[in-house]
């Protein structure tokens, strides 16, 4: 079989997979389930806009995300003429910190209200263990310090003012509109970027500017990329508080990210970013209407989360069951997309750049390691740059792992669930190493040796994509204790012929990424 006409019988098989998709679901979601289970039983569906339908809206934070929108969009608009004054003015560094640093307190306080208290008193008190620590070996106590603060925070609620006295006690009634310890994991990842780059610069940079600009399609056209700003060396006056609590509190990344360094956000103070331009930017907002509209057209015809958090997915079939996972899946990728696209747009527009988070599409991903770097993009950065290499980076790959993955999940929330999503996640990740390691070694020159290995490559690609479906699903939908009914419903006699076309269907999906991949690569060399 030709390459062609392989692709051409991919295509024709993933097009009849989504259409049967679509065609079961609206099935689903409009006669079979609602006729059995009275929609009252299926919690989160509200009356929608779109041809009077119900409205799936049982993700909670897909739901304060959407109806705080308005609001979101308001701040932004003040944001946005704000930052004109950088233009205006020719405002450096410390001026634009202070704006920034005013506009985001202020916003803050309508957030969280008297709990801003203790984000600045804990910004401060990390900025003081920096400064008095951070040119010796302080990596450690700055590990303790910012783990300790992620746990009790969760442990103790966001510290009721009460438990420091009844005179503070009344402080309780003005908590603000959104938990303040919640957003805060977000604080703390760039505390811990503070202090690893206030502690770095004090040492030489390895990095090597002038390769990198030679290398760097970006650079080497006279614009600044997000590696370079990262990676180059800042002045110690950039290193002040005024600059730091800017950093923290930046409202466009506050509640969610993008997560960006310190140093790359300090670079971008002095000038706004220059990678992007003003129509490239603007179309990026462009595409995130179109899929907001998307998102909405989903939530209205295909009720897949609702199902999945109500249980009543658990009475299907166990084709019904995979569609609704998938669905689920699908639901979660493109929430967080909007999510992640909306604060990064925001921040574009005020010049500071943030890394992609959704570079690739869920659909798009037939390994762990691609989807772990295409699925939170930003924070896999920060995990390699501040965990991943630190810790001996591809020399301790095997444990690092492990390390990395138990924070990640500690670092969501304090759930067994979470912790089982990500030792189930480092369980299928090992595999995928060892063999990555030794295929590296392998040089395969044979044309039936290449078309072994690209099938072979194939059918791990679909057990990958299965066990990615597993661990997600357990770790944010069905919990440890849903393996066992999960299992049962697959591995039984009538779920055996879902779970083979299954898998056929996720090993023609790999063999179609392949195609795409080869496309990719064609197109640069042609360069």
């Amino acid at each position: 079989m030709t390459s062609s006409t392989e692709l051409a019988f991919l295509v024709i098989y993933a097009v009849s997979f989504y259409i049967f998709i679509i065609y079961r679901s609206l099935q689903i979601s409009q006669g079979i389930l609602l006729s059995l289970y009275h929609y009252t039983k299926v919690y989160g569906l509200r009356p929608g806009w779109i041809f009077h339908r119900l409205n799936d809206v049982s993700d909670a934070q897909w739901r304060n995300f959407r109806g705080n929108l308005s609001i979101l969009t308001l701040v932004f608009g003040i944001f946005t003429l704000m930052a004109s004054s950088r233009r205006k003015y020719g405002l450096k560094a410390k001026g634009m910190s202070v704006i920034w640093l005013m506009l985001s307190l202020a916003y803050l306080s309508y957030l969280h209200g008297a709990c801003i208290l203790y984000i600045l008193f804990i910004a401060s008190a990390n900025f003081l263990l920096v400064k008095i620590c951070g040119r010796t070996k302080f990596v450690f106590l700055l590990w303790i310090f910012n783990i300790t603060l992620l746990i009790c925070n969760r442990v103790y609620e966001g510290y009721p003012f009460s438990l420091f006295g009844r005179s503070w006690a009344y402080l309780d009634n003005y908590r603000g509109t959104f938990r303040w310890h919640i957003c805060f994991n977000f604080v703390i990842l760039r505390m811990i970027s503070f202090g690893y780059d206030y502690h770095w610069a004090y040492y030489s940079n390895r990095f090597d500017k002038e390769k990198h600009i030679q290398r760097c399609n970006n650079c080497s056209l006279g614009r600044t990329c997000y590696q370079l700003l990262q990676e180059r060396s800042l002045e110690n006056d950039k290193f002040s508080f005024t600059i730091y609590l800017s950093y923290l509190i930046y409202a466009p990344l506050y509640i969610a990210g993008p997560i960006v360094s310190f140093n790359a956000f300090a670079s971008q103070l002095d000038t706004p970013q220059r990678t992007h331009s003003l129509k490239e930017v603007v179309w990026y907002g462009l595409r995130w209407i179109f899929s907001l509209m998307l998102m909405e057209s989903m939530t209205h015809f295909f009720y897949y989360n609702a199902f999945a958090i109500s249980g009543t997915w658990k009475h299907l079939s166990p084709l019904d069951i995979f569609i609704i996972g998938y669905g689920v899946l699908n639901f979660m990728w493109l929430k967080f997309f909007l999510l992640w696209r909306y604060f990064r747009f925001w921040s574009l527009i005020n010049g500071i750049e943030a890394p992609e988070n959704m570079p690739r599409c869920i659909n798009n991903c037939y390994n762990l390691e691609s989807f772990w770097r295409n699925w939170h993009a930003s924070f896999n950065k920060w995990l390699v740059r501040y965990m991943y290499i630190p810790l001996g980076g591809t020399q301790a790959k095997l444990l690092n792992v492990w390390v990395i993955f138990t924070f990640v999940a500690v670092w969501h929330d304090l759930e067994w669930k979470l912790l089982s999503w990500a030792w189930l996640t480092c369980i299928f990740f090992i595999p995928e190493m060892i063999v990555k390691s030794t295929t590296n070694t392998l040089k395969v020159e044979s044309s039936v040796g290449k078309f072994l290995y690209r099938e072979l490559s194939a059918v791990a690609g679909a057990i990958t994509i299965t066990c990615l479906m597993v661990a997600n699903l357990v770790g944010f939908v069905i919990g440890s204790s849903g393996i066992n009914w999960l299992l049962s419903k697959f591995l039984q006699k009538e779920g055996l012929p879902t779970l083979g076309g299954m898998f056929i269907t996720f090993y023609v999906g790999t063999k179609l990424m392949f195609h795409i991949s080869d496309a990719k690569q064609k197109r640069i060399h042609s360069r």
